[in-house]
Parts: C-alpha cells; structure tokens; sequence
C-alpha cells in the first residue's frame, strides 16, 4: 500500500529482539515507507557519542518516525522531548512495551469479542516484565481483570497499588481466567537469581496442561515471546489447541501498521 509513500522510518535498536524489529520493518515495507535499520555496534555510540546526539545527528537527515528499543526505562521519552520526529516506544528496559500491549489486546479481542469483564492471569517475571505493564495500564482501562502471579522475588511490592489482583500460587491464578499470559524469567535484567533454580520454578509456576484445567473451558493462551519451553510453559501448551501465541505475531504487523499510520499524521494531511 501506498500509505506511507515519501516517509522515512529509522529503526533503532539497541537491544536484541526478533518479532518487534521483524515486525515492525514488515509493517513499513506493507506501508511503502522508506526504512533505515540503525545497528548500536559499529555506530558512533561504540565511539563514545551520546544517544541524545545520534538522535540528534539523524533528526538532522529529516526522518518522519523513530522508532528505538533501549535498554534504559524513559529513553524513547527522552528524545520524543527534544525531537521533531515522530518517536515509537517499541520496549524500554523493564518499563513498557506499549505496541505489545496493543497487540495482545486486539488478539483477545479477536477471540473473545471483548475485553470488559474478562479476567486475565499474567505469570511469571512480573518485577522486570515491560510487557505487564503496558498490558495492566491498556487492559484495566478497557475493563478487564487483570491477576498478576509469580514468586515473591519476582514481584514488585506495589503491584497492587496498579489496581490488580496479586497471586502467588498458579493454581489461583488461572482459576476461572478466560486469558492466561506466560512471561519468560528476564534472567539477563537480574542482577541475582531470583529463584533457586529454574527445575524449582517449573515446578511451581510452569503451565501443564493439567494445572490449565482449572481455567474456563475455552480459556486463551498467550505468550509475548520468546518462550523457554520447559521452564514456564510446555510444548503441549504452548502448542495445544488453547493458544494464540503465533496468532500475537501475526497480529503485530497489522497494529504496528496502525501505529504508524497515525502516528505519521498521514490520515490528518489527507484531511
């Protein structure tokens, strides 16, 4: 499609990440816009250059939309203050991921017609998941029941205060929950192990497909990626009749599209 014909994209990402980058490109091309693919290594930033002056220094080429991954919570903010370009937050350390959000949303949508009432059990590494947090903010505005579980290390003290339920056993979690959404343990934002080991962890936390049957019978399942099979959840799962998780990928195109586009001002210029 045409719709973003003359419009230049720039792609930064200083973080490893398949299905958000993939995504995201995919969307441009789908949207004729002009991409640039900005790699960390080998830039100026190994140099020593700061983010805000390679910002600043590709602001001065005119691109339309930025869009950056970093490991630094409120970095796409920062510069969203001192550019003119359009700025995409596509996942900030362990702050948000808010298109992820937006993906998952529309695939439980798409499922069950509607957000309002339902109740969603989000497991797993809650204390340094931007995917929950993005996820609480969009779907408890939307009305759903957001319950958030995982061990004590791995859950922020204030949770609750975000207007969700807090469990820490699974078999509470998923009880009578239409959406279940597995998050993989962010062993690399640690500092320390925050579990005793990951056999313990699967023992207590993993999704089986027995520790599913407490769930409503036409229950979702949901994973952000990229998954550990074995250690939150099982292939049976993870591959059963229950899941969407492949659908999430797919789905990610199409919202980041959206997001793009208005993000342009395309829709406004044409008006």
């Amino acid at each position: 499609m045409p719709t973003l014909r003359g419009k230049t994209v720039v792609n930064l990402f200083f973080e490893a990440s398949t299905r958000t980058r993939s995504s995201f490109e995919i969307a441009e091309k789908r949207l004729s816009a002009d991409s640039l693919n900005f790699s960390a290594s080998g830039s100026s930033l190994s140099k020593g250059e700061s983010l805000v002056d390679t910002a600043l220094n590709l602001q001065a080429m005119a691109p339309d939309l930025i869009v950056i991954r970093h490991a630094y919570p409120g970095a796409p903010h920062m510069l969203a203050k001192r550019l003119k370009a359009g700025v995409i937050n596509a996942g900030d350390g362990a702050h948000e991921h808010p298109t992820q959000a937006l993906l998952d949303a529309y695939t439980i949508r798409e499922h069950k017609g509607r957000l309002a009432g339902l109740k969603v059990a989000i497991v797993g590494d809650i204390e340094h998941s931007r995917v929950v947090r993005s996820n609480i903010h969009l779907l408890g505005k939307m009305g759903a029941r957001v319950t958030v579980a995982g061990p004590r290390t791995l859950m922020p003290v204030s949770i609750a205060a975000m207007g969700v339920e807090v469990a820490y056993d699974l078999a509470d979690a998923v009880r009578d929950a239409d959406v279940i959404m597995m998050l993989r343990i962010q062993l690399e934002r640690q500092g320390r192990m925050a579990i005793p080991s990951v056999k313990e962890y699967f023992n207590l936390f993993g999704l089986t497909t027995e520790r599913l049957k407490g769930a409503k019978d036409d229950v979702i399942i949901m994973h952000p990626g990229p998954m550990n099979r074995g250690v939150e959840i099982t292939s049976e799962v993870a591959d059963g009749p229950y899941s969407v998780i492949l659908e999430q990928v797919t789905h990610g195109v199409s919202v980041r599209m959206a997001v793009l586009y208005l993000l342009s001002g395309v829709h406004e210029e044409a008006a």
